[in-house]
C-alpha cells in the first residue's frame, strides 16, 4: 500500500486533475451504485457534508440513539449544519419502518422539519449487527413516503457485503447518498469516499471545501484506498473469524453477557456477568497487558477486529480479557 502511495500519478485534486482520487471516486461510486464520488478526509465528514446538502437549517434528522452520527461527531449536525436530530431507541441499531413513521413529526408552524433518515450499516456502538436488505429498505421507503431524503453511512458496509455475499450498490439502491471508509476494515491511513448523483455531489464537493476538507495532492491517499478495494476486501471475513473466535473464548468463561449475542461483524459488544465488574477498569488492566478494548458506556466493552491482527492476536486477546475478568472477580470478591 505504501508503495502504491509513493508511486501515485498526482495532480491537483480542488481542479479535479488529480487522476487517482479520480479513479478512486469512480471505483467507489461503481460499486455502490452512484453517479460519483466525493474523497474526503474522514467518515465524519461524510456524514456532516452529507447532512448539509440534504437538509437546511431548522430540519430534523431521524437516526438511532447509539449511532456514531448522533453521539461521537461533536454535535456536527447541531453545531454546523443547524439541525436537530429525534434519535431511536432500538434493539443493536435496527429498527423497524413503522418507528421511522411514528418519529416523523407533524407538519406544524412551531416544530422542526422532519426531511432527513440516517442508518448504519453496519451499525457501530450497537454490536456491529447487519440490517437485513428487506428491513433496510422497508425504513427507507417509509422516509421516503413522507418526503424525506435517505442518508446511508456505511463506514463498515463492506463488512456487511462480507458476512452476507449482498454487493454494496444493492444496500444503498434507492439512497440519496452513501459513503464508505477507507480506515476501517480496509486498512487506510486516512479517508472515506462520499457517493450520490452528480447534483449531491456538486453540493458535497462545495460543503467540502467551505469545511477546510480540499485538499491538493490528495492521490498519494487516493492510492491506498485503491490498492486496499483490489487487495483487502477478501481479508474482512477473516476479522469476522477473529471476532468469532474472541467470542467463543469469553463465552466458554461464563463470565459476560454479549449483547447482541452473537457478533455479526468484526464488532463484539458485551457487558459482565456480575455486576462488580466495571467496564472503565476491565479496559484499563486489559491495555496494561497490552490489549486495546474500549469502554463505551453504560457498563459496556467493544472489541473491534481489523486488517492488523492476526489469528495468533485474536486468541491471545481473548485469553487476556478472560484473565483480566477473572483476576477482577477474584479481586472484587475479597473486597
Amino acid at each position: 500500500m505504501r508503495e502504491a502511495m509513493a508511486n501515485a500519478c498526482v495532480g491537483d485534486e480542488q481542479s479535479d486533475d488529480d487522476p487517482t482520487t479520480l479513479e478512486l471516486c469512480e471505483q467507489v461510486a461503481a460499486l455502490l451504485g452512484f453517479d460519483a464520488g466525493v474523497f474526503m478526509p474522514s467518515g465524519t465528514m461524510c456524514n456532516l457534508v452529507g447532512i448539509l446538502a440534504l437538509t437546511r437549517p431548522g430540519d430534523e434528522m431521524i437516526c438511532d440513539r447509539e449511532s456514531h452520527i448522533y453521539g461521537t461527531e461533536a454535535a456536527g449536525a447541531a453545531a454546523i449544519a443547524g439541525i436537530s436530530i429525534r434519535a431511536i431507541d432500538s434493539p443493536h441499531g435496527i429498527f423497524t419502518a413503522q418507528q421511522v413513521a411514528d418519529a416523523v413529526r407533524q407538519r406544524t408552524r412551531t416544530a422542526p422539519r422532519t426531511t432527513l433518515l440516517s442508518v448504519e450499516q453496519t451499525t457501530n456502538f450497537s454490536g456491529g449487527a447487519i440490517w437485513p436488505l428487506k428491513t433496510l429498505r422497508a425504513a427507507r421507503d417509509m422516509a421516503r413516503s413522507f418526503d424525506m431524503k435517505c442518508h446511508l453511512d456505511g463506514a463498515r458496509l463492506f463488512n456487511a457485503c462480507a458476512a452476507t455475499g449482498i454487493a454494496p450498490a444493492e444496500y444503498a439502491a434507492g439512497w440519496d447518498s452513501a459513503w464508505i471508509d477507507l480506515s476501517k476494515g480496509l486498512g487506510c491511513p486516512v479517508g472515506a469516499v462520499l457517493c450520490g448523483d452528480r447534483d449531491f455531489v456538486r453540493e458535497a464537493w462545495q460543503w467540502k471545501y467551505r469545511l477546510g476538507g480540499a485538499m491538493r495532492q490528495s492521490g498519494v491517499l487516493a492510492a491506498a484506498g485503491i490498492y486496499a478495494l483490489e487487495h483487502h476486501l477478501p481479508l474482512l471475513a477473516q476479522d469476522h473469524q477473529n471476532t468469532q473466535t474472541i467470542w467463543e473464548t469469553l463465552l466458554t468463561c461464563g463470565l459476560f453477557r454479549f449483547d447482541p449475542a452473537r457478533p455479526a461483524s468484526n464488532i463484539l459488544r458485551f457487558t459482565f456477568a456480575s455486576d462488580s465488574l466495571d467496564a472503565g477498569m476491565f479496559a484499563r488492566q486489559c491495555l496494561e497487558r497490552g490489549v486495546r478494548v474500549r469502554d463505551i458506556g453504560g457498563n459496556y466493552i467493544r472489541v473491534t477486529t481489523h486488517l492488523d491482527v492476526t489469528a495468533d492476536d485474536a486468541a491471545t486477546a481473548a485469553n487476556t480479557m478472560v484473565e483480566v475478568a477473572r483476576d477482577l472477580t477474584r479481586l472484587s470478591a475479597s473486597s
